[in-house]
């Protein structure tokens, strides 16, 4: 499955150690999404619908309420790249 090359870079924050915070309404509902990487910088080209074709692929989950992190499958469909760790 070939994804985009944002969804790329999403993906290799998330490998190296980075994390998706979700912030929802009062409807419960998710209302917007902020990309964090491992070292707290805020990574800006993440948006709503690039979230939900990541969750959509099963590549990011979130258990007990946790920060979105990336799954196996999400390392799976990220190419590697030498800065990887």
């Amino acid at each position: 499955m070939d994804i985009s090359r944002t969804e790329q870079r999403i993906l290799h924050l998330l490998a190296q150690g980075g994390r998706i915070e979700v912030r929802k309404n009062e409807h419960r509902k998710i209302s917007s999404v902020e990309c964090l990487t491992r070292e707290g910088w805020r990574f800006l080209e993440i948006d709503l619908e690039l979230f939900r074709k990541l969750k959509r692929k099963r590549a990011v989950a979130s258990s007990e309420g946790s920060p979105y992190r990336i799954t196996r499958r999400g390392l799976e469909l990220v190419r590697s790249e030498l800065d990887n760790r």
